[in-house]
């Protein structure tokens, strides 16, 4: 499996290298790597620090729109992209972000644009499922029914006595004094 090479201008210092024929196995390759939350990162500068992960949850859903048309592709895409439910015109997903939806995710990133999905009201429960929707960007609105009835008839009784107050400034009197500062500023 080894074959120990000497060269002309190496044998006179004494030196042999080893050429290695078949598969190379990166841990014995690459030494030097640190192990970081159970990943080997192996950075060009040595003093380089890694920075911890982001203290931010990962998103729990992921929003998948296919860019890209399906004919020519090879079997083993199309394959992925119906199983994610992407194989119709214009279709759009969601998946869930556990690993084996993302090793797929991976295999077809080149054909899909992938969002996070956020939530931005708070995640639907059961019955806010009928009042909720999908935007482009990844965002999902949860329409809240109103459940306190008495704080809107207040909000709307104190914007009826406003509308009807007699010291109210409206449109014409604010334009009234607006024109007696510009002709008379001091």
């Amino acid at each position: 499996m080894f074959k120990v090479f000497q060269s002309p201008a190496l044998a006179t210092l004494g030196q042999q290298f080893v050429r290695n024929y078949g598969k190379h196995n990166k841990k014995f390759l690459y030494k030097d790597g640190i192990l970081k939350d159970q990943i080997y990162y192996y950075p060009r500068d040595t003093d380089r620090q890694i920075l911890p992960p982001a203290t931010e949850t990962p998103p729990k859903l992921f929003s998948v729109r296919r860019l890209k048309p399906i004919k020519g592709l090879p079997y083993w895409e199309k394959r992925i992209l119906r199983g994610l439910g992407l194989y119709e015109k214009n279709g759009v997903a969601v998946v869930k972000n556990i690993p084996e939806n993302n090793a797929r995710l991976w295999k077809v990133k080149h054909l899909v644009e992938i969002l996070p999905i956020t939530f931005k009201y708070g995640e639907p429960s059961e019955a806010d499922i009928e009042r909720t929707f999908l935007k482009e960007n990844g965002e999902c609105v949860v329409i809240r029914k109103l459940e306190e009835v008495d704080a809107t008839q207040e909000k709307l009784a104190a914007a009826e006595q406003i509308r009807t107050d007699r010291l109210r400034m409206d449109g014409e009197t604010l334009r009234k004094d607006s024109r007696l500062k510009w002709l008379n500023p001091w």
